[in-house]
């Protein structure tokens, strides 16, 4: 079935529930608006990402929070209906009624918290593309969105899967899907989960205003501070870094293969790396000639 006839039965049949639910008819009419999209039409994320797995439901969702995670990033909130779930480290095609462009924008929020609060969560750059200028210039809370999950970047192992050490390096707002698989890590050892042995996080921006959630990635690492660490590369810093960042901070420095030599075993490190094509490029040519199979290597890129 089309994304627009999903739609269209959905606002027959479906209300959103939880923190954020709203009337039927405001539903109905959201979902007639995105059904005017032309499916002749994708553009940009829907022809990147043709050949990645894609679930078929498109679910409704409500915008419930915005906040500033950064000058130039917003994180929102969205509840969404009770059948959506995603893995940690995937995408979502986000359909905003009256514009014909669908988003492609990766959750930073772990599994757990939906399983909880029925919540995800988006951090979204300001750009001139037509779904992330609408979310910065235009969402407010109570907007009335559509959204239908993919991407094969993800980590989620079953109970019975060997432990693992997990080395993620991100790029600016590359940091969104590797963020969300160390808050799952992080939920599966308060769940006496044993699948990860060790986790690793490396993140390069401009600043560390740029640094997204770093507050939150040094709260986990003081959780578990036998199992997860981090490393802030930041390359046009101006002032002082705050002292809580410091022992974790490399100023003026790019992430280069002598940082990530000392963090990889190669036959039991997995490696998730989210960022410009460039540095992917560029860090997956490193963690090969360091002996890390291929397969044990798996990127996201954003444009």
């Amino acid at each position: 079935m089309s994304a627009p006839r999903v739609l269209l039965s959905l606002a027959r049949t479906l209300a959103p529930r939880g923190p954020c639910g709203s009337s039927l008819r405001s539903l109905h009419r959201t979902l007639l608006s995105v059904r005017r999209m032309s499916s002749r039409r994708q553009m940009d994320h829907l022809q990147r990402t043709a050949d990645q797995t894609r679930q078929t439901a498109v679910y409704p969702a409500q915008v419930c929070g915005i906040t500033d995670e950064s000058d130039t990033v917003k994180r929102l909130s969205l509840a969404v209906h009770p059948d959506f779930s995603f893995k940690a480290g995937q995408w979502v095609d986000l359909f905003i009624p009256g514009l014909e462009t669908v988003g492609g924008f990766s959750m930073c929020s772990s599994p757990g918290l939906l399983q909880r609060d029925g919540l995800i969560e988006l951090a979204v750059k300001y750009t001139q593309h037509p779904p992330a200028h609408w979310l910065h210039t235009q969402c407010s809370a109570g907007a009335q969105v559509a959204l239908r999950v993919g991407g094969d970047f993800f980590f989620d192992p079953a109970p019975s899967d060997p432990a693992l050490d997990l080395l993620l390096v991100g790029g600016g707002v590359g940091i969104n899907p590797l963020y969300s698989i160390l808050l799952h890590a992080a939920d599966l050892l308060r769940l006496k989960r044993t699948n990860v042995s060790s986790a690793h996080l490396c993140h390069s921006a401009k600043n560390c205003h740029e640094l997204l959630f770093r507050s939150s990635i040094v709260d986990v690492c003081d959780e578990f501070p036998d199992t997860f660490s981090c490393e802030f590369h930041v390359t046009q810093q101006d002032g002082d870094v705050e002292p809580r960042l410091q022992p974790h901070t490399t100023v003026r420095g790019r992430i280069t293969a002598e940082h990530l030599e000392v963090l990889v075993r190669p036959q039991s490190t997995l490696c998730f790396l989210c960022g410009p094509p460039p540095m992917l490029q560029t860090l997956s040519s490193v963690l090969k000639e360091l002996g890390v199979p291929e397969d044990r290597i798996r990127f996201e890129k954003w444009w």
